[in-house]
Protein backbone atom coordinates (compact mmCIF):
# COMPACT_ATOMS: atom_id res chain seq x y z
CA UNK A 1 0.00 0.00 0.00
CA UNK A 2 1.26 3.44 -0.94
CA UNK A 3 -0.03 6.78 0.32
CA UNK A 4 -0.39 9.67 -2.13
CA UNK A 5 -1.15 13.33 -1.47
CA UNK A 6 -3.29 14.60 -4.34
CA UNK A 7 -1.53 17.83 -5.21
CA UNK A 8 -3.95 20.72 -5.68
CA UNK A 9 -2.09 21.95 -8.77
CA UNK A 10 -2.43 18.51 -10.40
CA UNK A 11 -5.88 17.70 -9.03
CA UNK A 12 -7.92 17.55 -12.24
CA UNK A 13 -5.08 15.93 -14.21
CA UNK A 14 -4.59 13.04 -11.79
CA UNK A 15 -5.31 9.66 -13.38
CA UNK A 16 -6.46 8.50 -9.92
CA UNK A 17 -9.14 11.21 -9.58
CA UNK A 18 -12.09 9.09 -10.84
CA UNK A 19 -11.25 6.28 -8.39
CA UNK A 20 -10.75 8.76 -5.53
CA UNK A 21 -14.19 10.23 -6.27
CA UNK A 22 -15.77 6.76 -6.40
CA UNK A 23 -14.41 5.90 -2.94
CA UNK A 24 -15.52 9.26 -1.51
CA UNK A 25 -19.01 8.68 -2.90
CA UNK A 26 -19.29 5.65 -0.59
CA UNK A 27 -19.15 8.11 2.34
CA UNK A 28 -21.00 10.98 0.65
CA UNK A 29 -23.85 9.39 -1.37
CA UNK A 30 -25.79 12.66 -1.44
CA UNK A 31 -23.48 13.71 -4.30
CA UNK A 32 -22.96 12.35 -7.76
CA UNK A 33 -19.49 12.41 -9.32
CA UNK A 34 -20.01 15.83 -10.96
CA UNK A 35 -21.40 17.60 -7.89
CA UNK A 36 -18.73 15.99 -5.65
CA UNK A 37 -15.99 17.21 -7.97
CA UNK A 38 -17.46 20.72 -7.88
CA UNK A 39 -17.67 20.74 -4.09
CA UNK A 40 -14.10 19.48 -3.75
CA UNK A 41 -12.87 22.19 -6.12
CA UNK A 42 -14.57 24.81 -3.94
CA UNK A 43 -12.99 23.35 -0.80
CA UNK A 44 -9.52 23.06 -2.40
CA UNK A 45 -9.54 26.85 -2.71
CA UNK A 46 -10.10 26.98 1.07
CA UNK A 47 -7.22 24.66 1.98
CA UNK A 48 -8.87 21.24 1.68
CA UNK A 49 -6.43 18.47 0.81
CA UNK A 50 -6.88 14.85 -0.23
CA UNK A 51 -4.68 11.89 0.60
CA UNK A 52 -5.35 8.36 -0.60
CA UNK A 53 -4.04 4.83 -0.29
CA UNK A 54 -3.39 2.89 -3.45
CA UNK A 55 -2.35 -0.69 -4.15
CA UNK A 56 -1.41 -1.33 -7.74
CA UNK A 57 -3.94 0.66 -9.74
CA UNK A 58 -6.69 0.44 -7.12
CA UNK A 59 -7.59 3.27 -4.70
CA UNK A 60 -8.33 1.61 -1.35
CA UNK A 61 -9.08 4.58 0.91
CA UNK A 62 -9.33 8.36 0.92
CA UNK A 63 -9.10 11.13 3.50
CA UNK A 64 -9.97 14.78 2.99
CA UNK A 65 -8.61 17.22 5.54
CA UNK A 66 -7.55 20.76 6.35
CA UNK A 67 -4.70 22.16 8.40
CA UNK A 68 -6.34 24.75 10.63
CA UNK A 69 -5.81 26.89 13.70
CA UNK A 70 -8.43 27.29 16.40
CA UNK A 71 -8.39 28.98 19.78
CA UNK A 72 -9.45 25.69 21.35
CA UNK A 73 -6.90 23.46 19.61
CA UNK A 74 -4.03 25.55 18.31
CA UNK A 75 -2.70 24.30 14.99
CA UNK A 76 -4.37 21.01 14.08
CA UNK A 77 -5.47 18.74 11.29
CA UNK A 78 -9.22 18.39 10.94
CA UNK A 79 -10.36 15.36 8.96
CA UNK A 80 -13.51 16.14 6.99
CA UNK A 81 -13.76 12.82 5.19
CA UNK A 82 -12.25 9.41 5.91
CA UNK A 83 -13.38 6.31 4.04
CA UNK A 84 -12.00 2.92 3.13
CA UNK A 85 -13.42 1.27 0.03
CA UNK A 86 -16.12 -1.16 1.11
CA UNK A 87 -14.22 -4.10 -0.43
CA UNK A 88 -11.01 -3.35 1.48
CA UNK A 89 -12.13 -2.67 5.05
CA UNK A 90 -10.28 -4.29 7.97
CA UNK A 91 -7.15 -4.65 5.87
CA UNK A 92 -5.07 -1.83 7.40
CA UNK A 93 -6.07 0.91 4.97
CA UNK A 94 -7.58 3.14 7.68
CA UNK A 95 -4.54 2.53 9.91
CA UNK A 96 -2.33 3.64 7.04
CA UNK A 97 -4.33 6.84 6.47
CA UNK A 98 -4.43 7.77 10.16
CA UNK A 99 -0.70 7.20 10.55
CA UNK A 100 -0.01 9.35 7.49
CA UNK A 101 -2.25 12.12 8.88
CA UNK A 102 -0.44 11.98 12.24
CA UNK A 103 2.97 12.15 10.56
CA UNK A 104 1.90 14.93 8.19
CA UNK A 105 0.41 16.88 11.08
CA UNK A 106 3.68 16.69 12.99
CA UNK A 107 5.60 17.86 9.90
CA UNK A 108 3.21 20.82 9.62
CA UNK A 109 3.66 21.76 13.28
CA UNK A 110 0.22 20.56 14.34
CA UNK A 111 -0.33 19.45 17.90
CA UNK A 112 -3.68 17.72 17.39
CA UNK A 113 -5.76 15.63 15.00
CA UNK A 114 -9.57 16.00 15.03
CA UNK A 115 -12.62 14.58 13.29
CA UNK A 116 -16.36 14.23 13.77
CA UNK A 117 -18.25 11.00 13.23
CA UNK A 118 -21.97 10.37 12.91
CA UNK A 119 -23.50 9.01 16.10
CA UNK A 120 -24.74 5.90 14.24
CA UNK A 121 -21.28 4.87 12.95
CA UNK A 122 -20.37 2.41 15.72
CA UNK A 123 -17.76 0.47 13.74
CA UNK A 124 -16.02 3.73 12.86
CA UNK A 125 -16.08 4.78 16.53
CA UNK A 126 -14.40 1.53 17.57
CA UNK A 127 -11.75 2.12 14.91
CA UNK A 128 -11.11 5.71 16.08
CA UNK A 129 -10.82 4.64 19.70
CA UNK A 130 -8.30 1.93 18.70
CA UNK A 131 -6.34 4.66 16.89
CA UNK A 132 -6.03 6.66 20.11
CA UNK A 133 -8.79 9.22 19.54
CA UNK A 134 -10.77 10.43 22.55
CA UNK A 135 -14.44 11.35 22.56
CA UNK A 136 -13.83 14.90 23.71
CA UNK A 137 -17.05 16.74 22.91
CA UNK A 138 -20.52 16.66 21.44
CA UNK A 139 -21.00 18.35 18.08
CA UNK A 140 -24.18 20.42 17.83
CA UNK A 141 -25.62 21.64 14.56
CA UNK A 142 -28.57 23.44 13.02
CA UNK A 143 -28.85 21.91 9.59
CA UNK A 144 -31.55 24.13 8.10
CA UNK A 145 -30.94 27.80 8.85
CA UNK A 146 -33.38 28.87 6.12
CA UNK A 147 -36.17 26.80 7.71
CA UNK A 148 -35.71 28.30 11.20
Amino acid sequence: MNVHLLETSEFEKSPDLPAVLDVLLQLRPQYDRTSLLGQIQTQLAQGYQIVYVKSGVQVLGVAGFVVTEKLAWGKAIYVDDLVTDQHHRSQGVGDCLIQWLKDYGQMQGCGQLHLDSGVQRFAAHRFYLRQGFNIASHHFSITDLEGE
